[in-house]
Order: C-alpha cells, then structure tokens, then sequence
C-alpha cells in the first residue's frame, strides 16, 4: 500500500450524489467536529486518482499520439459534438472526483491548525482546479467547507481567468507553506512551484514561468531530485517515487478506486478492445524523425501498435506522474526561449537530448529552438496526458492535426448530468 493512503480514514466523510458542489450528508459527524485532519487530507489525495485516467486519454487520444478504434470512442479523434458521448467513463467521474478532492481539502483549510496539512490541501485545491481550468474553460469555483445546499448559485461557472487566479494562489501559499524536501511522495514546495510554472505556461506569462521554473531546476538537487539516467527507470511500478519524480498522483491496487473502467496504462498498452492498437502512426513518424533516440522503445512498439512505457506487470500500481524534472526542463527552456534567452534555453534542451542518446540540437534562431522543444515535449512525455494540452497552449492545433479544427473544440464537454442536475445553471460549452 502507498505511504500517502496508510492513514485514509475518511473516504466517507466527504461525497457526492447528484450535484458535486453541493452535497453534505446528514448522517455523518460534521468536519469541525474533528480533532485530526489527516484522515481528511488524505481523501483529497485519494480523489484525485478519478481524474487520472480520463487526464491521460484527454492528453494522447485527443491529439497525434494515440487513437481509439471501436464507435463511439473514436470521437475523441474528431473534432465535433461527439464527445457527449463519453461523459460515463471520463467527463462524469473526472468531474466528480476533481470536486470531491476540492470539498475535501476546503475541510482541511478551514479547520486544521497544522501549517502543512493546509498547504499540501492548498497544493491539492489548486492542481483540482488547474485540471478542470483546462479541460472544461469556466468552472465552478467553492472555497468552502459546507457549501450552501439551497443557494444554486455557488454552481454557476466562474470566468477561466478567474479560476487561474484562485490556481496561483493556492499554489503560492502551498510553496509557502511546504518543506522542499519531498517526504513520501507528497505535495512539496518544489511540486508547487512546478506547477506554478506550468500555470504560467498555459497563461503564455513567460516571465512569471522562468523564475518559478529556474527555482524548480536549480533547486531539483537539494530536494534530491535529478534526471534519472536511464529513462526507461522512470516508469513501471518499480521506478514509483524514483528521483526523477517531483510529484505523482500515487496508485495502489490495493485500495479500491472510484474509477472503475480501464486505466491509463491499459489503454496506452492496447489492452482495451476500444483500441488495441493505440499508437498513431505520426508518433512513430516522429521517432522516426529521431533516429537513434533512446526513448522510443521505451515508449513505442511498432509491432503492437501500442505503449511499453506503462508496462503491464504492476499495471493498477503504477502511479500517475503530474510533474517530473524533464517536463519541468523543458518547459525551462521553452518560457527561456520565449524570454528572449535562446542560448540558455538549448542548454536546457540539450540536457533532455544527451540522456535520449542525441547530439546537441542545431536549431539556432528564437523559432527554430521554440520548435526544437516542442518536438522534444512530444517524444519526452508521450503517453503522459501532456500533449494536447502543449498543442492549445501554443496555438498549434491545426499545424500538428494537419486540419483546422474549430476552438470549440479545445474544450471537453461537461457532463450533461451536472447541467441537469443544476437547474440550468451550470452551463454547456459551446459547440457540445
């Protein structure tokens, strides 16, 4: 069993039913009543796993690395209002268990007295929030505990930039709050400050993004982080909470998951009859564009048509990486680049080459690195939910899906239940 599920007491404390936001059960003890939180803490922790699987399939299967097979799971690789289709297995439960970590760590803030409980909460709140930001553009935003149960108001979706703004916040605080030092696999300041980044990113503030990413990567060793030399031990049960990983969503097998279809690492794999050949020949396309790169048969097999990077032995115990040191390189060197620093951000870039097996990139001008390491993001993460997300944070949806394809559609519907269940106050995207 994880470390972080050791002392999970209260997977009951805090549910859900019909409408997320809005839900107190009557028939348990009130969280104030409570003299420890850590039970409550770890509940936060616990519902994040709901958003793993459909983050990872959001990320790959909407874009170039991966597709589905078999009606009507191929919606995710065309670009209409199919998707409505897919709320039971991804949107619904993704949904659910990003507002049951937020009640959960609301509790936690409002009522612990332990400086770090709060901040790891606050960590939690704020990548609860980041995730739904980007999937869904406006979402509801509850900061409190005991949300009202009459006023359906607290449902009505907040402004995307608002929501960013809570984000930083929290992601402030918690680097505020937490130790550097990485203990169990929990929120950390470095994970914050990461993240930080990585908000700043997709807010195309590149400033903001350096200095939170230049204290991530300068800082990575004293938090005894630093590229594992041999990528292949990133991943697989074996390599969980290895040096490489600043923060991951951890998995156990042996606590039940409120996601109950096939994980992440099975559709990576070919494992699921909804596509058991995964891989999208412009993955492979773009690795045989890298000829030589150590990373692909760790990530590709072109025999299969699928994914060994999740491999299958220890599959419902792999964890789900959020945050590892050569995402966060990289992303250095991008917002590096974009600052105007093209020679500091190759550097960077070349670090992620050299343990790929590669020579130093020859890309010289501000375009030429900014291409360089967005080839480099998709070939380091693929199969890691990162993808799509890098194609609409920098506008190139339609130069990568070689079709223009409408902004609707850089969104994910929200699930028809919850605009149901709300009365009509919770509204659809458009386009859905």
């Amino acid at each position: 069993m994880k470390n972080i599920y050791i002392a999970l007491l209260s997977f009951f404390l805090i549910t859900a039913c019909t409408s997320d936001l809005d839900q107190f059960p009557t028939n348990i003890a009130s969280a104030d009543s409570l003299t420890s939180y850590e039970g409550v803490l770890n509940a936060a922790y616990f519902y994040q796993h709901s958003g793993v699987t459909p983050m990872a399939v959001m990320g790959d299967f909407r874009a170039d690395n991966a597709r589905m097979e078999e009606e009507p799971y191929p919606s995710f690789d065309r670009f209409n209002g199919d998707l409505v289709d897919m709320e039971d297995q991804f949107f619904g439960p993704f949904y659910t268990g990003m507002y049951k970590s937020i009640l959960s760590a609301n509790n936690v803030i409002e009522n612990s007295t332990n400086a770090t409980e709060v901040g790891e909460a606050k960590f939690l709140r704020a990548l609860a929030y980041f995730k739904l930001v980007r999937v869904f553009g406006d979402v509801p935003v509850n900061l409190t505990a005991t949300p009202s149960t009459s006023d359906n108001s607290i449902l009505a979706r907040q402004p995307a930039a608002s929501v960013y703004n809570q984000v930083i916040s929290d992601f402030n605080d918690a680097a505020a709050a937490l130790s550097a030092n990485i203990n169990n696999g929990r929120a950390s300041k470095l994970a914050a400050q990461g993240m930080l980044g990585k908000v700043y990113m997709q807010l195309g503030d590149y400033s903001s993004a350096e200095s939170q990413l230049a204290a991530v990567v300068n800082g990575a060793a004293g938090a005894g982080i630093s590229l594992q030399e041999n990528f292949a031990d990133i991943f697989g049960v074996d390599n969980d909470l290895n040096a490489e990983i600043i923060y991951a969503t951890q998995v156990s097998s042996s606590i039940s998951d409120e996601y109950g279809f096939s994980e992440f690492w099975s559709w990576s794999a070919g494992l699921d009859t909804k596509s058991l050949m995964p891989l999208d020949p412009d993955l492979v396309a773009a690795f045989d564009a890298s000829p030589g790169d150590l990373r692909r048969d760790v990530t590709i097999n072109t025999e299969l048509m699928a994914s060994p990077k999740f491999p299958q032995t220890g599959g419902p115990d792999h964890d789900w990486i959020e945050l590892r040191l050569g995402d966060a390189i990289l992303l250095y060197a991008e917002a590096l680049n974009e600052n105007g620093n093209t020679s500091a951000a190759l550097a960077q870039l070349n670090t992620i080459r050299s343990r790929a097996g590669l020579e130093a990139s020859t890309a010289s001008s501000q375009g030429e690195v900014r291409q360089a390491i967005a080839n480099e993001r998709r070939l380091e993460l693929a199969f890691e939910g990162q993808r799509w997300f890098d194609l609409v944070r920098t506008g190139t949806v339609d130069a990568e899906m070689g079709q223009a394809v409408n902004s609707n559609y850089y969104l994910f519907p929200l699930p028809i239940s919850e605009v149901l269940a709300s009365a009509g106050v919770i509204t659809q995207n458009a386009g859905y």
